[in-house]
Parts: C-alpha cells; structure tokens; sequence
C-alpha cells in the first residue's frame, strides 16, 4: 500500500510489531519433543491477546493460524499434532495477521537446538541476502534488480532460489502490487520500488531445487528437486534511502 497519511503509517507499525514479536517468542518457545500444532496454538494466542486475526486463516481458511514448515517443506507447512520438532530440525515460521484493516506479514528460518545436520550455513545465507537486499531498496530501484542481487548472492554462497515463490506488496490486504518481488531477475520486468509503498520482502534460499511444488495436501510446498529451504522475510517501509524495518520486532538479525 501507498502510505499517505500519519494514521496510516501508525496502523502499518502496530500491525507489523504484532507479528513481529509474535514471530520472536514462537522460535523462543519452540521445543524438543513439542508438536508444530502446539506451537501454532501459542502463536495463535498472542495474536489474539493482541486483538489481531492471522492473515492465513482469515484470508484463505489455512488450517493454522501461522505456517510452520519443518525440514523438506519449503512453505506453508500445515501445523499437525503429528509433527514433533527434534534437536537439529530446519524450522520456519511465518507469521501475517490482521489489525484495525492493516495487514503485515514475516518469517523466518532456524535451527532447533544444536546444529547436527549443517544447516546453520543455508540460515545464515538466507538471513544474510535478505538484509543486503533491503539494504540495496529505495524509491526508484528495480524490483528485478533486487531480483538479482538476491540470486547472486545465493550462487556465491554455494545455494540456489526458489523461483516461484516471491515478496509482495502489503497493506490493505496479505498480497497486494507489486505482487511479483522475486528472488531471480525477470529482464522484462520494469517495475520499480516506489517511495512510501510497504512491501515484504522475502528470501527462498535451497540447497538443491529451484521450483516449489505442492503436496497433495494442497497446502504444504516442497522443492521439486528435494533438499531443504530457508526463507527470512521483512515488512519493510519503501523510502528515498534506507528503508524502514517495520517487523524489526521479531528480531531474525540478532
């Protein structure tokens, strides 16, 4: 969305603090032996003290109020009772809600417990390019300029991107213009970032596939070549020089 007015970027700051730290305490609370659902039912309660809806459900009757994708999914993992976290797993949550018609959205990837399988190093690339990427936005830069940046970065790391899953404007709604921020440079794409526009931008960083496909659940994706995904995701405030982190609350640079 356009921010046009005080009131709008204020509705755009508390939405975007809520997810943010409700993005936090979820990997803080996260546990061996504890099932994802579990952990969504937590996420789902600091929303709710909040008075903010989860963007998922609301939006698309997701069967969670946050998506928690463990190991080989890549996205929009289904949280299950089935589902229990163990020392070493790849974890990402993502976390978007609702509050007074503003909408945010974030994520993050991490390691649960100590690092027995590598991935540490596939997190901190994520992690890494997203903040570089911010860091290159402003009123004006092409979004397939960021595009490239980000996939770049990933072939210097040894990594792949994920070409079919991007960052989008948000706002007035979970996915808005420009839909299409993605992690890959479309040379026809000519779109550019505009001044006071907020967007989320996001990292799909693999070590093997380049396509995520979905499962028969109709929900949770995977990487059509197998391996693992890492994702880190900002909603940012567009401006003439560095952006605004407006999810800097869920602290996933620390």
């Amino acid at each position: 969305m356009s921010i046009t007015k005080e009131s709008e970027l204020i509705g755009m700051e508390k939405i975007s603090e809520v997810v943010g730290t409700t993005l936090k305490l979820m990997r803080e609370y996260a546990k061996v032996g504890m099932s994802t659902k579990q952990l969504d039912e937590y996420g789902g309660e600091i929303l709710k003290r909040y008075g903010a809806k989860s963007a998922p459900y609301e939006t698309y009757g997701f069967p969670g109020y946050s998506c928690i994708s463990i190991n080989k999914e890549a996205a929009h993992g289904i949280p299950s009772e089935k589902k229990i976290l163990k020392e070493g797993d790849l974890i990402n949550i993502d976390v978007s809600a609702e509050l007074n018609g503003f909408w945010s959205d974030n994520g993050g990837s991490f390691v649960l417990g100590k690092d027995i399988h590598n991935h540490q190093p596939l997190v901190d690339a994520s992690k890494n390019i997203l903040r570089k990427a911010i860091n290159n936005i402003k009123g004006g830069v092409k979004i397939s300029e960021i595009g490239y940046l980000i996939e770049t970065e990933a072939k210097k790391s040894g990594f792949k991107v994920i070409k079919n899953l991007a960052g989008h404007g948000v706002g007035r709604s979970l996915h808005e213009e420009p839909e299409n921020i993605l992690n890959y440079r479309v040379k026809s794409n000519r779109e550019r970032f505009k001044k006071n526009t907020t967007v989320a931008i996001e990292t799909f960083i693999s070590t093997n596939s380049t396509v995520a496909v979905e499962l028969n659940d109709g929900w949770t994706l995977v990487g059509n070549k197998g391996g693992y995904v890492t994702q880190h995701e900002q909603t940012i405030l567009v401006t003439d020089t560095y952006p605004v982190i407006l999810t800097e609350s869920n602290e996933i640079w620390n």
